[in-house]
């Protein structure tokens, strides 16, 4: 059986963090590990404390896993803070850790910060260059590229800057875009593409990173190449938000496991 790694933080609603991680990659028969990097306090309608675990422990966590269950793939989200990004970045080099998918996690979907300012610039500078494929939306993709994003050519211009700092792939998500229908633009070194769907109303959208880029460190463990896995995540994704429980009075977790139910 194939295996990945999360490293991320919790979200004890389970709609987003380390728990939406392990529901995707179960949801495609892949073996999930994880390293927490924070723990938070949190449900649909927001996060109401977060407190990050010390560097040490995370590199304990990630050293435990892959002595052991070595993952073909790896999942990053939270980071917290620049102590443990930089912890976080040295662990894969130190451990040679393969296909590394950074969802780079600054706000929650209820709009609190996850993340300190001074590990912005340790994203930057030691992560990224140490990924296969980084997936920020566009509040995101502004704050790592330093430009303004109003339009799908915005999109592609953030995620060639984005490229620039040296991981393989770089995909915008354009969720935060209006129109009828929803892109994501996927640029690497020597292919260009987008992901265009139909836009799907609805509350229940917690989570939405966190799924997509386990769902593609999924399909990467599973030994997809890079387009297929991206395609094969967005499907997935759209059929999680399409089928979503409704549960909580905020935005609602997604239906993780609807190709099973």
């Amino acid at each position: 059986m194939h295996s990945a790694l999360t490293i991320a933080g919790s979200d004890s609603g389970a709609g987003a963090g380390i728990q939406a991680d392990l529901k995707t990659f179960a949801a495609h028969r892949v073996y999930g590990t994880s390293a927490l990097t924070a723990v938070t306090a949190q449900n649909t309608l927001g996060v109401s404390m977060w407190q990050a675990l010390p560097a040490d422990l995370v590199t304990a966590q990630i050293e435990a896993v892959a002595a052991d269950i070595p993952p073909a793939a790896v999942k990053i989200g939270m980071l917290a803070t620049a102590a443990v990004a930089e912890a976080v970045a040295a662990a894969i080099v130190d451990l040679d850790l393969p296909q590394v998918v950074i969802d780079p996690v600054m706000v929650a979907k209820s709009g609190d910060r996850l993340l300190e300012e001074d590990a912005i610039q340790a994203i930057r500078a030691e992560l990224l260059s140490r990924a296969h494929v980084v997936t920020p939306n566009i509040p995101e993709a502004e704050v790592l590229s330093n430009i303004r994003i109003s339009s799908v050519e915005d999109m592609r211009r953030a995620a060639r800057l984005i490229l620039k700092l040296g991981p393989r792939l770089v995909v915008v998500k354009g969720g935060h875009l209006e129109g009828p229908d929803s892109i994501d633009v996927v640029i690497g070194a020597h292919e260009e593409f987008e992901l265009r769907r139909p836009r799907i109303s609805s509350r229940n959208t917690h989570g939405t990173g966190c799924t997509l880029s386990s769902a593609i460190a999924a399909n990467l463990a599973l030994g997809l190449a890079d387009r297929e896995a991206i395609e094969r995540a967005r499907e997935y994704l759209d059929g999680a938000i399409r089928n979503a429980p409704g549960i909580g009075r905020g935005h609602g977790p997604l239906g993780h496991f609807w190709q099973v139910y």
